[in-house]
């Protein structure tokens, strides 16, 4: 296959495999939805009520959490191009079944909460005047590799993806630059669902995270000889660019410092050849005019279809190699850094945050970060081996969550591998999206939701430390967090013992009179949310304040009280009015900080009142 061919065939794939779209279908109840429904927009209040109507519920998110472009310029080399990835889930919620027919959803740009809007990318970066040369392919300015057109203020289609059980909008063309002239790795996109007399059914607004922060600066950039960033990094043979464009000339300087390591490789000079790439290297090659993409010779699974036979995947060789790099701040070499900042040397980054989810955001007592980037990936080393697949051998979820524990790390320490266990409730989907992998954001859940409709996109799980991030679930739910109040998807909830999300009951007061018999009869299945103690755990805590009546009174649950049985009795096996022990609070929702919360909520619904 030539060049051409090869990367025009990349540009015809889905970075996430999101192969055979498909168009048309039903709600797994086998009846289409949409079309005849009455449309009455529900805005939200201070009791938590969904921005969505009061007959539908649309979630929509990014796959990665975070996309990476090369930055303005892409004249001299490529890493990634803009691509990033929109997903969206409808529910009617008279049915609680998901809707794939007789609507359309659309997405287009929107103003953030801090009224940042992005509506162009072709006027941003360069990419459009050398994806050609780098892609084989011509699309029109603002136009993705797939065909998908960047958000603007006009709504573009998103497509129903029967394999995924998603509506798509894929390769969608943003940068991270908004059009005051400002970054902004977070910009917003309002997704909205019509029936087919274009009647709004439901709207959401998600965010299609996108960084330029992808970059070898830190070490490659050209300096003074002798400074301490050098020692990280030696200058090319030829010498360091010097280039008054920075984007340009750390790049110059990579293709230069590759160019002298491979310079005696026999595979290096076929790949040249078979490239149609000037044999004097990758320098020579850019300097006449075109641009090297990595991934042409380093195989990516980030690009499809990408990279040439005996050459090593461009994820092990940038891993393996970098990881004995010494970073000159700490004195230690990267594949020995326990922290993020190994990470985010090259990746979104110190000003990104690309880790800025639940388990990103979590903390000691101290207030010390409990999770890195390590905790899941491992070292350097790991994530460079040889023998692991890029973008596909990825951490699960039940690594962490099993048997009712929440751990710090997937790592077994016993074995330095990812943690086998046996406990599925919290469990990827296996053989996602081909066997042998499982990987959360092709996984699916409750109501074949995909995890990520509800749980938040990898790397930016809620609560997110970014507010963009955290309007869906505050839309659905009143507050941030895991989209887990079962009135944002059914307008009546079901009474079930073990039909909700991961096996969980129901939270309504027809719960309240009814599981008593549950509690009697299967008690040790109370205890994996509610503790052996039966005092509450984080797995058992509401975010909301909630009262109900029972037997011996009303009972009043406020946000980040664990529940367990002394709220309304005296312990499992107590009579009487409950209330004999203190509540058992999660401390992130008690005093200043608990009132931050709150206030930062209102905010939010404030402001989606506002539009």
């Amino acid at each position: 296959m030539t060049k051409v061919a090869r990367l025009s065939a990349i540009a015809a794939l889905a970075i996430t495999f999101g192969y055979g779209c498909g168009g048309g279908g039903s709600d797994s109840s086998g009846s289409s939805q949409g079309g005849s429904a009455v449309v009455a927009a529900a805005r939200t209040s201070s009791s938590g009520s969904s921005t969505t109507t009061a007959s539908y519920a649309l979630t929509a998110w990014n796959d990665l959490g975070m996309h990476c472009v090369d930055g303005t310029d892409y004249s001299i080399m490529s890493i990634l191009p803009p691509y990033n990835n929109l997903h969206a889930q409808l529910v009617n919620k008279s049915t609680g079944k998901q809707v794939t027919s007789g609507v359309t959803i659309t997405y287009a740009s929107t103003a953030d909460l801090d009224g940042s809007i992005n509506t162009s990318s072709s006027g941003k970066t360069n990419f459009w005047q050398y994806v050609a040369a780098l892609f084989g392919v011509r699309p029109a300015d603002d136009v993705g590799l797939t065909g998908n057109p960047m958000a603007t203020r006009t709504p573009a289609p998103m497509h129903f993806n029967a394999t995924w059980g998603w509506f798509e909008a894929e390769g969608i063309p943003i940068t991270p630059y908004d059009d005051a002239g400002n970054k902004n790795f977070y910009p917003m996109v309002n997704v909205v669902a019509k029936d087919t007399r274009g009647r709004v059914l439901a709207t959401a607004k998600a965010v299609l995270p996108v960084s330029d922060e992808m970059t070898c600066q830190a070490c490659h950039i050209s300096r003074a000889s002798g400074s301490a960033a050098e020692m990280a990094a030696k200058p090319p043979v030829s010498g360091w660019a010097f280039d008054n464009d920075a984007q340009k000339d750390w790049k110059k300087n990579v293709l230069r410092i590759h160019d002298d390591k491979q310079k005696n490789n026999g595979s290096f000079s076929q790949a040249l050849a078979t490239l149609g790439y000037d044999p004097a290297g990758l320098a020579a090659t850019a300097a006449a005019g075109r641009p090297i993409l990595c991934a042409a010779c380093h195989a990516s699974n980030a690009l499809p279809g990408t990279g040439l036979a005996g050459i090593s995947p461009l994820t092990a060789a940038q891993h393996r190699s970098h990881g004995q790099v010494v970073d000159p701040a700490q004195n230690l070499k990267l594949d020995d850094i326990a922290n993020r900042s190994a990470c985010y040397m090259c990746h979104p980054g110190s000003v990104t945050k690309c880790l800025r989810g639940a388990m990103g955001n979590a903390v000691d007592a101290q207030g010390n970060a409990t999770m890195g980037c390590q905790s899941c990936h491992g070292q350097m080393g790991d994530v460079g081996a040889s023998t692991r697949v890029g973008w596909l051998d990825q951490p699960n979820c039940q690594t962490c969550h099993y048997d009712g524990k929440r751990e710090t790390s997937a790592i077994d320490p016993a074995t330095g591998k990812l943690r086998v266990v046996a406990d599925a409730r919290f469990a990827t989907t296996p053989n996602v999206p081909a066997s042998g992998f499982s990987l959360f954001r092709f996984s699916t859940g409750h109501g074949k939701l995909q995890c990520e409709a509800c749980h938040g996109a990898t790397h930016a799980e809620y609560p997110s430390s970014h507010e963009n991030d955290n309007v869906l679930s505050v839309s659905l739910q009143g507050y941030r967090g895991t989209v887990k109040e079962c009135s944002a998807c059914h307008a009546t909830v079901p009474n079930t013992a073990n039909g909700g999300p991961h096996g969980m009951h129901s939270t309504t007061a027809k719960w309240i009179d009814d599981h008593h018999d549950e509690a009697e009869h299967n008690r040790p299945s109370c205890t994996y949310c509610h503790g052996a103690d039966f005092k509450g755990t984080y797995l058992s805590e509401v975010r909301k304040t909630k009262s109900f009546s029972t037997e011996n009174g009303s009972v009043t649950l406020v946000a980040g009280q664990r529940v367990g049985c002394y709220e309304c009795h005296n312990g499992p096996d107590g009579e009487g009015r409950g209330g004999s022990l203190p509540p058992n609070m999660n401390p992130a929702y008690t005093g200043t900080a608990g009132a931050a919360l709150l206030q930062a909520d209102q905010a939010i619904l404030k402001w989606l009142a506002g539009k």
